[in-house]
Order: C-alpha cells, then sequence, then structure tokens
C-alpha cells in the first residue's frame, strides 16, 4: 500500500483522499485504523444518500475500488 495519510480535523480523521485506487477490503484497513469507531458503509457509484441524517462516525465508500475520496458523514 502507499501512503495512508488522511485529512484531519480536530475530531479526528474526516477524508481519506490517498486511498483511491485501494481494494474494498485494504481501504476499510486503513480507515479503521485511523477511526477505529468508524461505520463503514459500501454503495455502489450513484447511490442516492442524505445530508440530513449526518453521523460522524459513518464513513460512505463508494464502489468496489475507491474512486473518491471517502469521507465521513
Amino acid at each position: 500500500m502507499s501512503s495512508t495519510t488522511g485529512v484531519q480535523s480536530t475530531g479526528g480523521m474526516w477524508s481519506w483522499p490517498n486511498i483511491i485506487g485501494f481494494t474494498m477490503e485494504d481501504a476499510m484497513m486503513v480507515i479503521l485504523r485511523y477511526k477505529p469507531d468508524a461505520d463503514i458503509v459500501f454503495l455502489p457509484v450513484g447511490s442516492p444518500v442524505t445530508t440530513d441524517d449526518f453521523r460522524p462516525n459513518r464513513v460512505r465508500i463508494f464502489l468496489d475500488t475507491i474512486i473518491y475520496p471517502p469521507r465521513v458523514g
């Protein structure tokens, strides 16, 4: 795996742009290393998501290979 540095805020990691191209399993391992309480949700690209239901421990990952940086929300 390459660098696993993510974007950090005062509340911890909230984005992982450097895992683009990782498999789902590798991406999940990296996210859980920095955010062990993450509720990781895998969705097909284009799935409708709501911004009304923000959850700071949820990380949405789209597709089986990361093409967009996963973000908390």
